[in-house]
């Protein structure tokens, strides 16, 4: 099995998810991004994690263009791979991606392609949008949306050839399902996965069979959407708040509130629990934040470097709130 240590990546604890500098939610100006992406950077993030997905490009090029003024062997980026950006032919004045939730121009739309072909173009194009000479880490991006078994028969695949011939030094699946993650640990010789909300310290079913499929075959997690749709975000939760794409069910806002009361009984703010949480796990690297705010990458590089007694964790533990 090939592992994050034999390709010698190694991944920073913490990580900046730049779907926000490809304006998902809100537009930013290419100022307002470039001071979100110097915020990390000053707060001593240097892993970076982007997708062509990410404002049909916007991400990419915005991301590439900042990390093109720094040492380029003092930082980690990865991105994504499974659907290639090609113009829309239904493109009109005005028109923007907002059912994709970015506020960009929806001139551009994303093709599925799990061929070798498709994943060496969107390496070339996603390199030519970065301006990188190269890519640390490549995720195939939500395959089960489409294609599973053809990810597993043909993306894959490509993905270890061209490991294989340095074109990127780690690969691996980037999602929110856990059978497919599971699956592609099991199947696929993967280095690095990124769990998409499935390892939260408001729920943790990739426990169940992610967690121990990594354990087995040696391949690390990055984790990723750890404050469940903006739920961990504050001390103070509150019960409007967003789950995933509708309302936060009854069952999970009770016990958010016990985590919450948990947390407070410790003196630890809930959004540092919430990034150290997956942290505990062996096979977990690292954990990506994302943020549209300079002051929201500050509070968040704080929050991971807090100490945090053992006892909250026993104590959650204890409660059947977090797995033993």
């Amino acid at each position: 099995m090939t592992d994050a240590e034999s390709t010698d990546l190694a991944l920073p604890t913490l990580g900046y998810g730049a779907a926000n500098v490809g304006n998902l939610f809100r537009s930013l100006t290419d100022d307002e991004a470039w001071a979100v992406l110097e915020a990390a950077w000053d707060a001593g993030i240097r892993y970076f994690d982007t997708a062509p997905h990410y404002g049909l490009g916007l991400s990419e090029k915005r991301l590439g263009a900042f990390l093109q003024t720094k040492p380029r062997d003092e930082f980690v980026v990865s991105t994504k791979a499974g659907r290639l950006l090609r113009p829309n032919p239904e493109h009109q004045s005005g028109g923007l991606d907002t059912d994709n939730d970015f506020h960009v121009p929806d001139d551009l739309r994303r093709e599925w392609d799990f061929t070798e072909a498709g994943i060496r173009a969107s390496i070339a194009e996603s390199q030519e949008r970065l301006g990188l000479d190269r890519i640390d880490l490549l995720y195939l991006h939500d395959p089960e949306r489409h294609d599973l078994d053809l990810a597993l028969a043909e993306a894959f695949p490509a993905l270890e050839k061209v490991r294989g011939e340095g074109a990127v030094t780690a690969i691996g699946i980037g999602s929110m399902v856990s059978d497919a993650l599971t699956r592609a640990v099991r199947e696929a010789d993967l280095d690095i996965i990124m769990v998409a909300g499935r390892y939260t310290l408001l729920e943790q079913p990739a426990a169940a069979e992610v967690l121990p499929a990594c354990d087995e075959r040696g391949t690390g997690i990055v984790a990723a959407s750890v404050f469940n749709s903006g739920l961990l975000a504050k001390s103070e939760p509150t019960r409007d708040g967003r789950y995933e794409y509708g309302q936060l069910p009854e069952q999970l806002w009770d016990r958010l509130v016990r985590i919450a009361d948990i947390c407070k009984d410790h003196g630890v703010p809930l959004p540092a629990a919430a990034i150290q949480f997956p942290l505990q796990a062996d096979a977990v690297r690292s954990v990506v934040v994302g943020g549209s705010r300079p002051a929201q990458l500050a509070q968040n590089a704080e929050y991971a470097a807090l100490p945090i007694p053992a006892e909250l964790w026993q104590n959650l533990a204890a409660e059947g709130l977090i797995p033993a």
